[in-house]
């Protein structure tokens, strides 16, 4: 039963291929098209609001060389809300609970703005291993903590992605499956248990929202 709760994690496949392409190529289908008219429908005025505001929100600390990124950070957010959202459907496979996806988006984007800084601005992408001010004797050890420091960002945000979304997945999991066994033997208890299922699901619709925001909005901040 144990090992049972880890099979929404495996990556199906059919005649031994993996279907996490077609999971990957989903949300693409889904996002409405613009359209030439004058005026547009409700859901695309809803989506350009959206974007406007998010990329508004995320780029204005930035200066205007960084607002070129607004289109991918864009698109990134849009395409990890519909799949964490999509994720939380029954008999859905979630392509961002795996490590390996995840960190493929994490480790380019974070390499390109380590590139982008050490090209235009080599001076203070340098400065930031070491503080201003710093005593004579911990600039050693200040210049190896704050390149750890930077190599480990990447592997933050793959593993912040996963672990969240992972850990909630279980929890519902375990959760309804508590509820199912109680429901014969003691039916109060199962219906406070799947009040509490219903809560934490609607807690998981935001943190598939809210995780999906801090991995865009922290790499803008390493940008």
């Amino acid at each position: 039963m144990t090992l049972s709760f880890f099979d929404q994690f495996m990556s199906p496949t059919y005649l031994g291929i993996p279907l996490i392409v077609l999971a990957l190529s989903l949300p693409w289908v889904l996002f409405p098209k613009p359209s030439a008219r004058w005026l547009n429908n409700r859901l695309l005025t809803l989506q350009g609001w959206f974007m406007n505001h998010f990329t508004q929100q995320i780029f204005q600390p930035l200066s205007l060389e960084g607002h070129k990124w607004a289109a991918l950070l864009t698109s990134l957010m849009l395409f990890l809300i519909t799949l964490n959202m999509l994720g939380l459907l029954p008999y859905t496979f979630t392509p961002t609970t795996q490590l390996s996806l995840n960190m493929a988006f994490a480790v380019p984007l974070w390499l390109a703005t380590v590139i982008i800084g050490m090209r235009n601005q080599p001076t203070h992408a340098l400065g930031h291993l070491l503080p201003e001010g710093t005593p004579t004797l911990l600039i050693p050890i200040l210049i190896i903590i704050e390149t750890i420091s930077l190599f480990i960002r990447p592997l933050a945000l793959g593993v912040r992605l996963t672990a969240n979304l992972t850990a909630g997945h279980l929890l519902i999991q375990l959760i309804a499956t508590a509820a199912f066994v109680l429901l014969p033997l003691m039916p109060t208890v199962a219906l406070l248990t799947a009040t509490l299922l219903l809560l934490l699901t609607l807690l998981e619709v935001a943190v598939a929202m809210i995780q999906a925001y801090v991995f865009v909005l922290l790499l803008s901040l390493y940008l």
